[in-house]
């Protein structure tokens, strides 16, 4: 740590080390310091020229985000004076926010961030005139929209801050967004405003999460599932992620990480939705699909045949859409496996409809998921079984808040409820595919115990928990063979995995990669938290500790425990990975081609 300097801020006076910048000094005198672009560890890049701030001895208004105290010092001097609150400070942010404000279109009432809009909080708190917006005699931008099933770019809102354009380099890896054109022209999108459905993007919604307004967005399904359930043309039934409960209360006030399962089972009955079944169900199938088809490839491995390993998890439909578009060629490591989205649904239409009484035909499935690649995942030509997809709708976790306050439900007063459905009882091991290594965990625990035939005695394999590292690895023992696994979140961290895979140092079995940072937990359809919370406050951490403690509590910890599981493959299935299961759950996936003219 570099010595420590004293900072004198608006007359409050602490002692921070001489890297720290000049925001870090004042959020440590308790001093709040306005912010647009600024998005620590991705985007410092001074653009927006919102967090100045005067410096005695310094003739110039310095950035906040960036200038170091250090570099703040007279020569000999230890301690430097700084004021945010000047005639001359506060002149200049308010110029600055009227010529943002000016090339914003604002229709705060319809806006999915108008209650978390920073650019909006800053206006108020301001209390800017949009003189330059409303004048006619300026030039305004024509808008520039590029929409698909899953995300929506609108430039007429944007702010051009840059920080999706470095969450798309930092956290994706693909790089998809830029500035394009110049000047008064200029906006955010692929090259050449190319189409976002073949231009790379995974969907993974980092960049939605990163954008300080509205210009980013998911595709809103709200209005047609309002639509389904006002008409009562078909039966509905909502399917939820395990890492819904851990974020839908932050949208109605409650702390990062609340779990809040039975207010939200509530708030789905009371939404009107005929049955209500839980995705972490599904999860447990999962385990017994893939953990078989893993069982499966080490046999062959051992007895001497080629066979495709690391075999590598598929429930993310962000890393699917990875991989096929930039590793095609290790296609043939992916697990088979339909996402536990996909094979909830299936299920409900090809075995649930039966043992409810309802026609298939006349079923409607809704997922509520942490995720915006799901939606396109939903659409994707693959998922269906005799004529009939798998899910018809899906709503991220914030459409689902919306959902609820557009309905008038008070979700902060409403009871906790349960479910009924058998799809809607799960272990320990369905809660933690929320989380990053969850996945990977609950298959080992499966896999070692049915390999061993022994209660391994609630098992946890902390190697493949946290966020601290892109890449975490582990080397379990299983039925004599030590064998060694990783977990990867984060697709920007993909091309090291396979650099370690071709290198060879080390064999690897199985493979676990979540398109997000952090798992779904952290995913592109969660609450997005504004740039001074995600400062100092790590999301994906408190949202993780709602599943893991899920988990420590649950009854059962293992997938292949779960009764109603147990009843599925006896009274359906038959067998994992067998010919019912691979008619209704397994899938295939395609090569992608970026910039295609056809």
């Amino acid at each position: 740590m570099s010595e420590l300097i004293k900072v004198t801020i608006n007359n409050k006076v602490v002692e921070v080390p001489g890297d720290y910048t000049v925001m870090d000094a004042a959020y440590v005198a308790g001093i709040d310091i306005p912010r647009l672009c600024f998005l620590k560890d991705i985007n410092e890049t001074s653009a927006c020229r919102v967090c100045v701030v005067e410096i005695e001895g310094i003739r110039t208004l310095k950035n906040s985000c960036t200038v170091k105290v250090k570099d703040c010092l007279a020569r000999g001097a230890n301690s430097i004076v700084v004021k945010t609150n000047t005639e001359r400070v506060k002149k200049t942010v308010k110029n600055n926010l009227e010529l943002i404000a000016a090339n914003h279109r604002f229709e705060c009432w319809r806006c999915p961030r108008e209650h978390n809009c920073e650019l909006l909080h800053l206006l108020r708190k301001y209390n800017i005139p949009n003189t330059i917006g409303e004048n006619n005699a300026f030039a305004k931008k024509e808008p520039i929209f590029n929409i698909t099933d899953s995300i929506v770019l609108d430039s007429s809102k944007c702010i051009l801050c840059g920080r999706c354009i470095s969450a798309c380099e930092k956290l994706a890896g693909t790089k998809v967004l830029d500035f394009n054109k110049r000047g008064f022209e200029t906006f955010v999108g692929p090259a050449l405003n190319h189409n976002m459905e073949d231009s790379g993007c995974i969907f993974c919604g980092k960049c939605i999460q990163a954008c300080p307004v509205g210009a980013i967005r998911e595709k809103d399904d709200v209005d047609v599932v309002i639509d389904l359930l006002e008409k009562k043309e078909y039966y509905l039934i909502a399917q939820t992620a395990p890492s819904v409960r851990a974020a839908l209360g932050e949208e109605f006030g409650y702390p990062i990480g609340t779990n809040v399962e039975g207010k939200m089972y509530k708030a789905l009955q009371e939404l009107g939705f005929d049955d209500v079944t839980d995705t972490n169900f599904a999860a447990d199938v999962t385990i017994m699909e893939e953990g078989t088809e893993l069982i499966g490839r080490l046999n062959k491995f051992l007895a001497g045949e080629k066979v495709a390993l690391p075999l590598i998890t598929s429930c993310s439909p962000g890393w699917i859409r990875y991989i096929e578009t930039y590793y095609p060629q290790y296609l043939d490591h992916l697990s088979s496996c339909k996402s536990p989205q996909q094979m909830q649904g299936a299920l409900i239409k090809h075995y649930y409809a039966d043992k409810i009484g309802v026609d298939k035909n006349k079923i409607k499935v809704v997922s509520i998921m942490p995720c915006i690649a799901k939606k396109f995942e939903a659409r994707r030509p693959e998922m269906e079984v005799d004529g009939l997809r798998d899910v018809d709708y899906v709503l991220t976790t914030r459409e689902l808040a919306r959902l609820i306050k557009r309905q008038d439900i008070d979700f902060n007063n409403l009871p906790d409820a349960a479910i009924e459905s058998p799809f809607g009882k799960y272990t320990g091991a369905g809660a933690i595919f929320g989380a990053t290594g969850g996945v990977m965990e609950a298959a080992l625990r499966t896999v070692k115990e049915l390999l061993e035939k022994k209660d391994m005695k609630n098992l946890v394999i902390s190697e493949v928990r946290g966020t601290e590292d892109g890449i975490k690895e582990a080397t379990l023992n299983i039925n004599g063979l030590d064998l060694n696994f990783a977990v990867v979140h984060g697709t920007v961290n993909v091309p090291e995995m396979f650099e370690r895979i071709n290198k060879g140092e080390k064999k690897y079995a199985f493979i676990e990669v979540m398109g997000c940072t952090g798992g779904c937990v952290n995913g592109g359809g969660q609450p997005v938290i504004s740039a001074k919370v995600q400062d100092r406050i790590d999301v994906r951490k408190e949202r993780a500790k709602a599943i893991y403690g899920i988990d420590d509590t649950a009854k059962l910890r293992e997938s292949h425990k779960n009764p109603e599981v147990i009843k599925l493959y006896e009274e359906f299935l038959k067998e994992p990975c067998g010919l019912v299961s691979h008619k209704l759950l397994h899938t295939h996936y395609v090569k992608r081609e970026k910039y295609s003219q056809e």
